[in-house]
C-alpha cells in the first residue's frame, strides 16, 4: 500500500468488519438520500427548462442528455481518483462539481443562454455520478453472497430523496419567482445547496475509506499499483464474459430508461398534463427505480445475477409497450414509467453485482468506472436522439426504438447463462 493509503486506513480485524459495514452503509444511505433529492429536484423539469430557454422542442432532450454526458465524462476521472485515493475524495469532488453545475444552470436560465445551460447541466451530472458510484462503495466490504443486497440497500436509499424531489419542484420554482429567475430553474438552486450538504456528510463521516480498507484486507498479490490501474480494469472486463454481460446490462437498462423518461414530461405536456401531474408520474417512475431495489438485490443473491438480468429485460419490454401505446391515457403512462423504473432497478443491481463478482478486487474500481462510462455514454447518445425522434416521429416510436435495444441484451444473457458452469456467487 502507498503511504497515503496506510495513513487513511487504521488496522481492521475480522471482528470489527460487521460494525464497519453497518457504519459505511449508514453514511452512504444518508448521502444517497441527499444526492437523490438534489438530482431528482432538478432533473424533473430539465427538458421543460431547455425548451423554454432554447425556444424549440427539438432541443429539449439535450438538457437531460447533457446531464448524462457529464455523468459519463466524470466517470473515468472519478475512477482514477478513487483508484489512487479511495472512495471519499471521488464522491466529495463529484458532489461539489454537481453543486457548481446547478448554480450555472440558474445563471444560464436568468441570461437565456442555451449553451451555458448545457454546460451547467453537464456539470450537474457529476452528482449523478456520485450517486451511481456509491453503490460500488457499499460492495467494497460486503461478503460475496450478500453483495447484491449491499448494492441494493444503497440504491434503495435514493428513494427517499428521489421521490420527494419532483414533488418539490413546483414550490422550488415558486420560491424564486421574485428573483427574476424562471420557475423551471428554481429547483436547480435548491439542488446546489443539497449537493453541498451531501459533500459534507461524505467528507466528514465516510471514515475509514471502504475501498482502501478492502485493499488492506486483500491478498498481497492484489495490492500493487499495477494490479489496480485503469488498464488492468479494462483487461479484466475484456477477459470475462460475465463482466462483458454486466456492462451491456447496465448500459442498455440505463439507455432505455433515460431516453424514455427524459421525454415523458414533454409527451405528457402535449396531452394536457400540468406540472403537478408530471411531477407525480416522474415520482412514481423514480419509486420503481429505487424502492424495490432490495427485492432485486435479494433475488440476485438467491436465484442468481443472470436470472435477474432476464427479469430486467422482461420488465423493460413491458414498460416500453405500456408507455408507447398510452397516448392521452395518463394513468397508463404512469404505470409504464413505474415498470420502466423496476426494469432499470433489476438491470442495475444485477449488472453491478455481476461485474463486481467477475473482476479481481484490485481492478474493481477501474472496471466499475468503465461500467459507468459505458452506461452513461450510451444513455447520453440515446437521450440526444430521443428529442429528435419525438420531434420528427412520436413518443411511441421512441419507445419502439428503445425496445430494440433489449434484443442483444437478452441474447447475450441467454448465451452467457448457457455457458455458466455454476459455483460462483449469484452464478445462475
Amino acid at each position: 500500500m502507498t503511504a497515503v493509503e496506510r495513513a487513511a486506513v487504521p488496522p481492521v480485524t475480522a471482528d470489527l468488519l460487521p460494525a464497519l459495514r453497518r457504519r459505511t452503509t449508514g453514511v452512504l444511505v444518508a448521502s444517497q438520500i441527499l444526492g437523490g433529492l438534489g438530482v431528482a429536484t432538478g432533473i424533473a423539469l430539465a427538458a421543460v427548462l431547455a425548451r423554454q430557454v432554447s425556444g424549440t422542442e427539438a432541443l429539449s432532450g439535450l438538457a437531460p442528455t447533457a446531464t448524462v454526458a457529464g455523468t459519463a465524462v466524470l466517470s473515468m476521472p472519478m475512477a482514477a481518483l478513487m483508484t489512487a485515493r479511495g472512495r471519499r475524495p471521488g464522491l466529495v469532488l463529484a458532489y461539489l462539481v454537481g453543486a457548481l453545475g446547478a448554480g450555472v444552470v440558474v445563471v444560464a436560465a436568468r441570461m437565456g443562454s442555451f449553451p451555458l445551460l448545457l454546460c451547467g447541466m453537464a456539470a450537474f451530472g457529476a452528482a449523478s455520478s456520485a450517486n451511481l458510484q456509491a453503490r460500488f462503495a457499499a460492495a467494497d466490504l460486503a461478503e460475496p453472497q450478500r453483495r447484491a443486497r449491499a448494492i441494493s440497500h444503497v440504491v434503495w436509499a435514493t428513494t427517499l430523496g428521489a421521490v420527494l424531489g419532483p414533488n418539490i419542484a413546483a414550490p422550488a420554482g415558486r420560491s424564486v419567482s421574485g428573483l427574476g429567475i424562471p420557475e423551471a430553474a428554481g429547483p436547480f438552486l435548491w439542488a446546489a445547496g443539497i449537493f453541498l450538504m451531501a459533500a459534507v456528510v461524505v467528507a466528514v463521516l465516510l471514515r475509514p475509506d471502504p475501498l482502501l480498507t478492502a485493499r488492506a484486507l486483500a491478498p498481497e498479490d492484489e495490492r500493487s499499483p499495477e494490479a489496480r490501474s485503469l488498464r488492468a480494469g479494462l483487461d479484466a472486463v475484456v477477459a470475462s464474459p460475465r463482466a462483458r454481460l454486466a456492462l451491456v446490462t447496465v448500459a442498455v437498462s440505463h439507455t432505455a430508461m433515460v431516453s424514455v423518461m427524459s421525454m415523458t414530461p414533454v409527451d405528457l405536456a402535449h396531452h394536457g398534463a400540468g406540472i403537478d401531474l408530471i411531477g407525480l408520474v416522474i415520482s412514481g417512475h423514480i419509486a420503481g427505480m429505487y424502492a424495490f431495489s432490495p427485492l432485486m438485490g435479494r433475488l440476485a443473491d438467491r436465484v442468481g445475477r443472470l436470472s435477474v438480468t432476464g427479469l430486467a429485460a422482461g420488465l423493460l419490454a413491458c414498460a416500453l409497450f405500456l408507455a408507447g401505446t398510452a397516448g392521452d391515457r395518463h394513468g397508463q403512462t404512469a404505470v409504464g414509467l413505474f415498470v420502466l423504473g423496476l426494469g432499470w432497478s433489476a438491470g442495475l443491481v444485477a449488472g453491478s453485482a455481476l461485474l463486481t463478482d467477475a473482476v479481481p478486487q484490485s481492478a474493481r474500481a477501474a472496471a466499475q468506472g468503465l461500467s459507468d462510462l459505458a452506461m452513461n455514454t450510451s444513455a447520453g447518445v440515446g437521450g440526444a436522439i430521443a428529442g429528435l425522434v419525438v420531434a420528427q416521429a412520436s413518443y411511441a416510436w421512441l419507445n419502439l426504438a428503445a425496445a430494440c435495444l433489449l434484443v442483444p441484451m437478452a441474447g447475450l444473457a441467454l448465451f452467457t447463462r448457457g455457458r455458466a458452469a455454476g459455483g460462483a456467487p449469484g452464478g445462475g
